[in-house]
């Protein structure tokens, strides 16, 4: 792989949807860079520091939250004198997003008093009343055409169909919530999939018309749906939960077919591989090398410590695995499933346990089986798949990168000084992955990955 030199950012930072550039939040500054050649094409001046970026599904526009003013910029690649500004005045601008058309903004006012779609053609707007969420509750189809909207009125949620042509509602129809968490249209647009918050277990499908066509509540009593995932093929969607355990759902009859337990104890018969993240000291070869005695008592203070080698070693089983009680007395406990991602051919899904919040599972849905666990040395604060081929990258706050393919696992040392890796994102075509730290951020270009791959454990 190979690494730019380092950048610096304060905020947000994306890569566009066609992959071609990367916008970066610099204080109140939008800088606009090529993917390739990492040159400046663009550089806009905000009116305040940058909060949150988003990129039109064209590419061509791209849209600032000054959340702290608040108000919303909006920016034009190809037409740089071009602005706009959206300012909702005392109601203020809690969050913003962009329609499929790429040419209206959504805005949610503070404490969801409405949500405000404007139009960039003119200067028409359009109103909705109580959506229940600022920055949740708002699902489109893959098609670009209707949006499902959350709105709750009189301490009931409701859910409202527009349609992003007209922004008229095409219709709306109560659900039963006790308090609507989020929604998500699935991925071939036939079905709606809703789930209640942490404090009722309650997955609901609804078809686009209104009808309930299936109720799953796995248990009662304890706290309920964490995470909720359509596969990429539309075929399956997994149910992560407090309850420490993945759940997965068929797209025909909307039964489960899966029930995968991520126990703190791994014992045989299992065909995973489990990888561990070790440090190696490294073996040099000192003999031949000759200081004087100046040199060596003026660096006696300044010597660095002894250095290590981070690889991957095959574990076997039974294994403990760490993990992490959390306390009773506190709310939001650290545990069930946090993270809760598919491959893009719908294969496998990696997920984390937050009370082991070092390990990673990565399950094989085609064999219903476990494929492989990570052991990592540091929480995992990002897992993201390759989105063309089956590849996932880790990152866990140290200075290196952890891949895994259905061959193996690997790491990899980024050679940026003093540059951890707190979270990471990649392009649309798979070929570069960006790295952030907390003031900086580097691109790594990615080699393609071959169909029959042997990859070491080494880095």
């Amino acid at each position: 792989m190979e690494f730019t030199e380092s950048y610096k950012q304060t905020g947000p930072c994306c890569f566009s949807p066609n992959a071609r550039f990367i916008a970066v939040a610099v204080d109140y500054r939008l800088v606009i860079r090529e993917t390739i050649s990492f040159k400046v094409v663009q550089l806009f001046s905000c009116l305040d520091k940058i909060s949150y970026i988003e990129w039109a599904l064209d590419s061509e526009y791209i849209l600032c939250g000054l959340y702290k003013k608040p108000m919303i910029q909006a920016w034009s690649l190809t037409q740089p004198e071009w602005t706009c500004k959206i300012d909702e005045g005392p109601a203020g601008i809690a969050y913003a997003r962009w329609s499929p058309d790429s040419r209206h903004i959504l805005t949610t006012s503070d404490f969801q008093l409405r949500l405000t779609v404007w139009s960039l053609l003119n200067t028409a707007c359009v109103h909705l009343q109580w959506p229940k969420h600022a920055s949740k509750g708002v699902s489109f189809t893959r098609d670009g055409k209707f949006a499902a909207i959350c709105t709750r009125r009189d301490c009931k949620d409701y859910i409202n169909l527009l349609s992003c042509h007209t922004w008229e509602i095409m219709g709306n129809f109560a659900v039963d919530t006790l308090d609507l968490a989020d929604i998500e249209w699935s991925p071939d647009d036939s079905a709606i999939v809703i789930w209640d918050s942490s404090l009722e277990y309650k997955v609901l499908i609804y078809s686009p018309d209104g009808r309930c066509l299936f109720k799953y509540q796995a248990y009662e009593s304890g706290l309920g749906v964490k995470s909720v995932s359509w596969s990429p093929c539309g075929q399956f969607l997994a149910v992560g939960s407090y309850d420490q355990m993945l759940r997965v759902l068929n797209h025909l009859t909307w039964k489960t077919f899966a029930e995968l337990m991520h126990p703190y104890t791994v014992r045989g018969p299992c065909y995973a591989a489990v990888f561990k993240e070790v440090d190696e000291p490294l073996q040099l070869d000192m003999s031949e090398l000759c200081l004087s005695d100046d040199f060596s008592q003026g660096n006696d203070a300044d010597s660095p410590e002894e250095p290590f080698r981070v690889r991957y070693e095959v574990m076997e089983v039974p294994i403990n695995l760490p993990f992490q009680k959390p306390p009773s007395e506190k709310p939001n406990p650290k545990q069930g499933i946090g993270i809760l991602s598919w491959s893009n051919d719908s294969q496998y899904i990696c997920t984390r346990n937050d009370s082991m919040p070092t390990i990673l599972w990565i399950w094989d849905i085609r064999h219903l089986e476990l494929a492989a666990i990570l052991v990592q040395k540091d929480p995992i604060r990002a897992a993201a798949w390759d989105p063309t081929c089956t590849r996932l990258v880790v990152c866990t706050g140290s200075t290196h990168l952890y891949m895994w393919t259905p061959s193996g696992a690997y790491c990899v040392h980024v050679p940026l000084p003093q540059f951890t890796i707190t979270d990471l994102k990649w392009n649309s075509n798979g070929s570069c992955l960006l790295l952030k730290d907390k003031e900086s951020f580097c691109c790594a270009a990615v080699p393609l990955l071959p169909e029959s791959s042997e990859y070491s454990s080494d880095e």
